[in-house]
């Protein structure tokens, strides 16, 4: 066979080839093609996918942007957690219902508070609310949870010294003395004796007046010793579980200006109006026979102002003290503990549940419940004598004391009685509030573990608010 016809050979079978592909290609394009018209839209309009490209990478600077977060992942930040009084304009409609009766709209307004509230995911939180006027149980959430009250313990002191020691018991300071004078040398030929009684109001007016009283005995020269009575209470100057680094009050009982430096101030003003002292200053008990030169006294009422607007630690220790010292002198916490337990026993409650440490909130070591403090807001209540000494004494909502900026322009000013509590990552509201239909309220809340008080005083402002709508 030649070479041209073995060529002609290959030619023909290569064009069989093609004609036999090409038959093959146009079937399955018409298979496709209908199958394709049996597809859904949303099959059809899917955009074709370009086959990946191998690019160079450069170095370069990427702006990161972080995606939204779905609201069921969200991420509770703990500097960010509060529901502020603004917000309440957000969630007011939710926090009305008109077709619910009273009591019950109040309740669905608080569960919504606490449901929105970020502030009670991040810490721990108790509430409790009683109507006073109904005599029955609102609301109660970790009611028996044991939590730090802050100072919203000066309720339990106040209230359990008004009921011992009565609205007319007095805080003394006496200046005694020992010997006689000799009128011929106007000397005291003895000692003086200052017989402290941990007065916080003690100030120069009453210094001055000790001193005019020396004058008007014909003393110008003590030959004796001034001596300090400290017999009042015990030793320590410092509370129970008290942190160093707070600033932490005097627990003397000659306390001036806040600082245990009454003899020295007094020996100051004796030398002003000319008398001399030739003895020294010592520490030592008055004796039962020593005369009485003056006193000095301020009313339980003073102290309670003060106290409770104001929150003043020294106040209320102060407060603690004498009435402990009604049980036993030198007072001691344990006499005014005594006398609180008692208390909690008269109203039903076992004081084995409960730590008390001190009288203004200051220590780590107090541990009450949101029951507790509302049973004795109930018990002041049911009882007028200690209730309407108490209720002048508690900051009123927008207007004074540690409530003076919190609350204005809500429903709550001028409608919410109440001692505010502060320590760090511990902040509490206890008191009473008026409710849209006139009945009065006792509630107790208490926050603990809140990196910021202001988020813990949003919830409590919020709780204020529904209360009183």
């Amino acid at each position: 066979m030649s070479v041209n016809t073995i060529k002609k050979y290959f030619i023909l079978c290569g064009v069989g080839l093609v004609l036999l592909f090409s038959a093959d290609y146009s079937s399955a394009r018409t298979d496709f093609s209908v199958s394709d018209s049996q597809l859904s839209f949303e099959e059809r309009k899917r955009p074709k996918v370009k086959p990946k490209k191998k690019v160079r990478r450069k170095h370069h600077v990427v702006k990161v942007v972080e995606p939204q977060k779905p609201v069921q992942e969200e991420v509770i930040d703990a500097f960010s957690d509060s529901l502020s009084i603004d917000s309440l304009a957000l969630i007011g409609d939710s926090l009305t219902n008109d077709t619910l009766p009273w009591p019950e709209s109040l309740r669905a307004r608080l569960d919504t508070i606490i449901m929105k509230s970020r502030t009670v995911k991040t810490s721990q939180f108790a509430v409790m609310i009683y109507d006073l006027t109904a005599d029955s149980l609102l609301y109660a959430v970790n009611e028996k949870q044991t939590l730090r009250p802050a100072s919203t313990m000066k309720l339990l002191t106040a209230i359990t010294a008004l009921d011992k020691l009565g609205g007319s018991y007095q805080f003394k300071t006496y200046l005694k003395n020992t010997g006689t004078v000799v009128d011929s040398t106007r000397t005291l030929k003895g000692n003086v004796y200052v017989v402290g009684g941990m007065d916080p109001r003690f100030n120069r007016d009453d210094l001055i007046a000790f001193v005019e009283s020396l004058k008007k005995m014909g003393v110008d020269t003590i030959e004796g010793n001034l001596c300090a009575d400290r017999s009042f209470k015990e030793k320590d100057l410092l509370g129970e579980g008290w942190c160093w680094d707070d600033d932490n009050p005097v627990l003397s009982p000659l306390v001036y200006s806040r600082e245990d430096k009454m003899m020295e101030k007094l020996v100051a003003e004796m030398e002003g109006q000319g008398i001399v002292l030739k003895g020294e200053i010592v520490e030592e008990k008055a004796p039962l026979l020593a005369n009485d030169i003056c006193s000095r006294a301020h009313s339980i009422d003073q102290i309670l102002s003060r106290m409770m607007k104001e929150s003043d630690n020294l106040y209320a220790e102060s407060m603690f003290y004498h009435l402990a010292a009604a049980f036993n002198k030198p007072a001691r916490a344990s006499g005014a503990k005594a006398f609180e337990q008692n208390l909690m026993r008269r109203m039903g409650l076992n004081p084995s549940n409960y730590r008390i440490a001190d009288g203004s909130g200051l220590s780590l070591y107090n541990y009450v419940t949101a029951e507790l403090e509302v049973s004795f807001l109930r018990y002041a209540y049911e009882n007028s004598t200690i209730y309407n000494q108490l209720i002048p004494s508690l900051p009123l909502a927008a207007y004074d004391g540690t409530l003076a900026k919190r609350l204005k322009g809500t429903k709550a000013q001028g409608s919410v009685r109440a001692k505010t509590g502060t320590l760090s990552c511990v902040s509490s509201l206890a008191g009473y509030a008026k409710a849209a239909n006139g009945h009065l309220l006792a509630f107790s809340i208490l926050n603990q573990g809140v990196l910021r008080a202001q988020n813990a005083k949003d919830f409590q402002d919020l709780i204020c608010v529904a209360m009183c709508k």
